[in-house]
């Protein structure tokens, strides 16, 4: 196999699965985005389905290696949160919310995959950020972290709901920063807040 041409096939999808969901693009459009046959397409994947798995799979392990770079890169949880609102931000900026519901109605493999991702990955991952949090101060000693991780991030999936946050109405990316500031400065110490604030001043001021 080519994995050059399986990077390719995967991108090409991506891009148009976020610019009009999943359901409504076919494999016939996916081979004339990228300028080839839909043998050579089948020739890597047995259906659209598939594909949607592989992709998935390939943006959440992309998706975890950023995680452990922005831990690794940040010198306390306040950074580290910081640091994750603009690579949220980033993402959330380019998601089309029909992706997230053509997920889970009609490609049940790849949602399982991301729901097993959500479960042990980022549920498990805001849980050590949190303990680590109370540890250096910036994070209230009174929270469950375990109740407050698996609040913050089925969060996100309900940002994406919408039935709750309709596109014509609400921006996904503005639905996402308020919940994600909710849960920051609902989370954090006076200590906590000081910090954060500092850090979004240094970053408001380095976009405008």
């Amino acid at each position: 196999m080519s994995n050059s041409q399986i990077d390719r096939i995967i991108f090409g999808a991506e891009e148009l699965f976020l610019t009009a969901g999943i359901k409504s693009v076919t494999m016939d459009d996916i081979a004339r985005h990228l300028g080839m046959s839909k043998k050579t397409i089948y020739h890597f994947f047995n259906d659209k389905n598939d594909l949607v798995i592989a992709l998935v799979e390939k943006k959440l392990k992309e998706d975890e290696c950023q995680i452990t770079d922005i831990i690794n890169m940040s010198s306390n949880v306040i950074e580290e949160m910081i640091n994750m609102m603009k690579c949220s931000e980033e993402i959330f900026g380019r998601i089309n919310p029909i992706v997230i519901h053509d997920m889970q109605k009609y490609h049940p493999d790849a949602w399982g995959k991301f729901q097993q991702f959500k479960a042990e990955v980022l549920v498990k991952t805001l849980e050590e950020l949190l303990t680590k949090g109370i540890s250096q101060g910036f994070i209230r000693e009174d929270l469950d972290v375990k109740i407050l991780a698996n609040m913050r991030v089925n969060q996100v999936e309900m940002g994406f709901n919408s039935l709750i946050f309709p596109v014509s109405q609400f921006s996904p990316w503005k639905v996402q920063y308020q919940l994600l500031e909710h849960f920051n400065y609902g989370v954090c110490t006076l200590k906590g807040h000081e910090l954060l604030d500092k850090y979004k001043s240094a970053h408001l001021e380095k976009i405008s």
